[in-house]
């Protein structure tokens, strides 16, 4: 489990530098594995550095649109 959350991390690293137009260009798949580990980043996050924030978080739908964090600016390092 490690190994894949490594991996997820750092192709979520090489997607940051990536213009709109290849994130456009990523699978169904693609998207879907990156929405996901957003979405259960920022929960960690929330919950590790800013519990005191009142915050709902968005369907994964939101994430899978967006492809970025969808935490409130207060929260974010």
């Amino acid at each position: 489990m490690r190994i894949l959350t490594i991996g997820l991390a750092v192709a979520y690293l090489g997607l940051l530098g990536m213009s709109a137009t290849a994130l456009s260009d990523l699978s169904d798949i693609q998207r879907d594995a990156l929405a996901l580990e957003l979405y259960l980043q920022d929960r960690k996050d929330h919950d590790e550095h800013c519990p005191q924030i009142q915050w709902e978080q968005p369907k994964l739908d939101t994430y899978k649109e967006e492809l970025r964090s969808q935490l409130p600016e207060e929260c974010k390092e």
